[in-house]
């Protein structure tokens, strides 16, 4: 009966430390493939519709798509 619980224990401890691994990794790898949306990409955006961003546009656009997320 104890050694049950022990061995439901230990499972439990060992899949969340495996699960964490695999999801850090999958993270890491799904972040690289499609990176966060950055200044540089916001001005290019913002050029390929025909208007020349001035900072301040591109900061109140960053500010908004934070708020977002």
């Amino acid at each position: 009966m104890f050694l049950d619980i022990m061995y439901i224990l230990l499972g439990l401890i060992v899949g969340l430390i495996l699960g964490f691994f695999i999801a850090r990794t999958v993270m890491k790898k799904y972040m690289k493939k499609n990176p966060p949306i950055n200044e540089k990409m916001i001005e290019t955006l913002m050029s390929g519709m025909g208007r020349k961003p001035s900072k301040k546009q591109v900061n109140q656009l960053m500010k908004q798509m934070n708020r977002m997320q």
